[in-house]
C-alpha cells in the first residue's frame, strides 16, 4: 500500500515540474502586428506590416453647399437692399428683406435600387451663411444612380413636431394646412415705379378646408464617391420662380399667397427647374 501512494505522488510531482517548466509559444516581438503579450518563447510566427500597405479606405463624407444667383447674378445678403432682379415677366425686384427654404430627405440612389437618406432636413436663411452648408456622416464610397431631396416636407414628416424650426417661426397655420413653410420670401417689387411688397411664401395648398401636401421630390444625375472628403454643390436660380412654366406676374400675385390655393399649386410647379446640381470636388 505503501509503494502504491509513494507512486501516485511521484508522478503527480513530475508532472507538475513538466508543467511548471513548459513555456508558452508565439510571437514576442512587439513591433509584430501579432505581437502575444502572453509568450516567452519566439516561436518564428511574427508577421510585420508592409509600409506600402496602406488601410483601404471604403467611406466618404460628403459637404453639401447651396449657392444662390438670380440668372448667374450672386445672391447674398449684402446686395438685398438694391437687387434690381427683372424677371420674365418684366417686374423689377428692387429689395430683398428676408429668403429661408427648406429641403428634406436629401438621399443617395444606387443602381440596385436601394437608397441611402444623408440628411434629415436643412433651412436655409440667406442672411446667415452658416446654414449654407452641412457635412454628412459616412457613406460609402462607390457609384450613385441619382442624388435627390424634397422640397419642403412631405406630408409625414409635415406632421412631426421640431422644436428647432418652431423657435424659427417657420410654422404654416394650422387653418390652412399646418405643419411649416417651405419658404418665405419677402421684399419689394417697383408697381409703375413705386415700391410695392410681395410676399412670396410656399407651404400646403388649402382649399375650402380642403389641405393638399404641396412637396416637390427632386432627383438629379448621380454621383461617384471616390475619395473620403466630397464637396457638392446645390445651385439655386431664384428667376426660375418666376417664368417656368408659369410666367409669373407680381401685379397679380404678390401678397396673401399662403392661403391662395392656385398660388401654392403655382409655386409647386416652378419648383421643378430652380435646382440643379454644381460643381462636384473630392480629395482624400
Amino acid at each position: 500500500m505503501k509503494k502504491i501512494t509513494f507512486t501516485i505522488l511521484g508522478l503527480a510531482i513530475t508532472s507538475l515540474i513538466f508543467t511548471s517548466c513548459s513555456k508558452e509559444e508565439g510571437c514576442t516581438d512587439p513591433a509584430a502586428t501579432n505581437f502575444n503579450v502572453d509568450a516567452e518563447k519566439d516561436d518564428g510566427s511574427c508577421v510585420y506590416q508592409n509600409d506600402d500597405d496602406e488601410p483601404v479606405n471604403t467611406k466618404s463624407r460628403i459637404t453639401v453647399s447651396f449657392t444662390h444667383n438670380f440668372d448667374g447674378y450672386p445672391m447674398n445678403f449684402s446686395n438685398f437692399s438694391n437687387t434690381n432682379f427683372v424677371t420674365q415677366n418684366g417686374d423689377t425686384i428692387n429689395s430683398i428683406a428676408r429668403i429661408r427654404y427648406l429641403i428634406s430627405e436629401l438621399t443617395l440612389y444606387k443602381p440596385n435600387g436601394d437608397s441611402v437618406i444623408i440628411d434629415d432636413y436643412q433651412l436655409v436663411d440667406l442672411s446667415d451663411p452658416s446654414s449654407f452648408s452641412f457635412t454628412t456622416g459616412e457613406i460609402e464610397m462607390g457609384s450613385y444612380s441619382s442624388i435627390g431631396f424634397t422640397w419642403g416636407f412631405d406630408s409625414i414628416s409635415n406632421q412631426q413636431n421640431y422644436i428647432d424650426l418652431n423657435s424659427a417661426n417657420w410654422n404654416w397655420p394650422a387653418m390652412i394646412g399646418g405643419g411649416y413653410h417651405f419658404m418665405q420670401w419677402d421684399g419689394t417689387y417697383l408697381n409703375n415705379g413705386t415700391p410695392s411688397p410681395f410676399n412670396y411664401h410656399n407651404g400646403t395648398a388649402s382649399n375650402m378646408g380642403n389641405h393638399e401636401a404641396n412637396h416637390v421630390d427632386l432627383k438629379f444625375s448621380g454621383i461617384a464617391l471616390n475619395e473620403a472628403n466630397v464637396t457638392l454643390e446645390l445651385k439655386m436660380n431664384f428667376a426660375e420662380f418666376f417664368r417656368n412654366p408659369y410666367q409669373w406676374d407680381l401685379n397679380v400675385y404678390n401678397t396673401m399667397l399662403m392661403p391662395n390655393f392656385t398660388a401654392q399649386k403655382l409655386i409647386h410647379d416652378q419648383i421643378y427647374t430652380v435646382f440643379s446640381i454644381g460643381s462636384v470636388t473630392q480629395k482624400y
